[in-house]
């Protein structure tokens, strides 16, 4: 029998101890923000039925969608002609009938939909879990990473996008970021644009193209939209706007007399107003923003099913792609039956935010500690002495191991070290006639006599 040498796959990635410690510092500081608002968790299956995913993402997000091949004899239940073809995307509905979700928000309208008899409307949830993406692996870029939703449906009310916005700033303070951008834009005010142009047909064109513009530049955006049905005289009406200056009041003054002739347009600029209203009001008696809070035309967000305000945030601290997005999206759940349902919803990069705070040194000494003290073990008279007090300091709610087997002081102590154990507690004959153990801190090396209650005290 050969020996399979062991490998990932590509675009995925093992999780140490010391790792997850980590990523758990920013998954429970973030729904601690949620929680905050209002938001309560909910989970969704790892896989959906290819239907439910298909036909939400746009033609680039559909090539994406990692499909799982049906069990059993699977090629027998296709026609023999169709095989001939070779025609894969014919032939995936037969051999799939299922995928792995792409994100959280198209299974959350499912979700909402299946259960509307159960929700209270408006429905606040927040998700944390992994989804799948069959993307060209890079930094910051993977195949399995976990998204941080938190969404809203069933209320039109633009105070969702505010606190969104709040939430995000709150959040990415909290981890410790210092210098990030929230980009908003309005579909709306897209779609205006599009109008204005006399192409309202070729929105979706339109806005693949734009948002690629921090990628392929001005010009590259202006040679895809020529091979995507525009003309010279569409770019030179777009390019002022694509490449629209100011300060947020300016650009949205500039807007109004571009898009005066478009009512969807204007819509779209009042409910940016009013979402920046909204923002200014909620803050007027606590600290300002930590975030630039930026209109960005440019900002797009490829996904079809966006209808109003879209987000984007970007640390500026790290060459980094955006680490969080997300938008309102009218009639989502009018794709499951549920017609006019309104709903909002953000996501935090998780995978990416994890990369930004160890690049910059700001996750704190707190969360790469797993074990908070070791109980050391010379001898079966030490262990017999030490178990009780290991519970005690369980009990007491600290982390402690009592190192399985006796062995000499430096194994001990390397142990500790290799797990980043700050604390040691030293047991030898003159500890168990006295009862005071000996505490060595492992970062200091300062070594104090004290009893149990002392150091749990200490410890807590």
């Amino acid at each position: 029998m050969s020996v399979i040498k062991p490998s990932l796959a590509k675009g995925t990635r093992d999780f140490s101890p010391v790792e997850m410690v980590k990523r758990n510092f920013i998954y429970d500081t973030i729904k601690s923000v949620f929680r905050k608002y209002g938001y309560a968790e909910i989970q969704t299956p790892s896989m959906e039925n290819l239907s439910t995913l298909t036909g939400k993402y746009g033609d680039e997000g559909d090539k994406l969608i990692f499909k799982i091949l049906n069990s059993g004899d699977y090629l027998s239940k296709i026609d023999e002609q169709l095989l001939a073809t070779r025609n894969s995307q014919l032939a995936t509905s037969k051999l799939s009938e299922k995928a792995l979700r792409y994100d959280l928000t198209v299974p959350f309208a499912r979700y909402v939909v299946m259960h509307q008899n159960d929700i209270t409307l408006p429905f606040k949830r927040f998700q944390v879990q992994p989804v799948w993406r069959a993307d060209k692996p890079q930094k910051g870029r993977y195949r399995e990473f976990y998204q941080c939703d938190v969404d809203v449906v069933g209320s039109k009310s633009l105070l969702n996008e505010a606190e969104f916005i709040l939430i995000y700033d709150e959040a990415l303070s909290k981890l410790g970021l210092k210098d990030f951008n929230i980009k908003i834009n309005n579909r709306k005010i897209l779609s205006g644009i599009a109008e204005i142009i006399g192409k309202p047909d070729l929105i979706i064109d339109m806005t693949v193209a734009i948002d690629k513009l921090d990628k392929i530049g001005l010009d590259g955006v202006s040679k895809e939209l020529l091979e995507r049905g525009f003309t010279e005289t569409d770019l030179e009406k777009l390019r002022p706007v694509i490449l629209l200056e100011g300060n947020n009041e300016e650009k949205l003054a500039s807007l109004k007399t571009v898009l005066a002739e478009s009512e969807t347009g204007l819509k779209g600029i009042a409910e940016i107003e009013q979402v920046f209203e909204y923002v200014e009001r909620l803050i007027s008696y606590t600290l300002p923003l930590t975030a630039k809070l930026e209109l960005d035309i440019t900002l797009a967000r490829g996904l079809n099913y966006y209808t109003g305000c879209i987000f984007e945030v970007k640390t500026n601290e790290v060459a980094m792609g955006s680490i969080g997005g997300g938008g309102r999206y009218d009639d989502l759940t009018g794709m499951f039956g549920l017609k006019d349902l309104t709903g909002v919803g953000v996501s935090f990069g998780a995978d990416r935010i994890y990369d930004v705070l160890e690049e910059l040194n700001l996750f704190p000494a707190s969360a790469e500690v797993g074990t908070k003290v070791l109980i050391s073990n010379f001898d079966n008279e030490a262990e017999r002495f030490a178990l009780p007090i290991l519970q005690q300091f369980r009990t007491a709610g600290i982390a402690a191991e009592l190192y399985p087997t006796s062995a000499k002081l430096k194994k001990q102590m390397s142990y500790a070290d290799a797990k980043r154990i700050p604390y040691v507690v030293l047991i030898g004959g003159d500890e168990i006639a006295s009862g005071e153990l000996t505490l060595k801190d492992m970062q200091s090396g300062e070594q104090k006599k004290m009893t149990a209650l002392a150091i749990m005290d200490l410890l807590k």
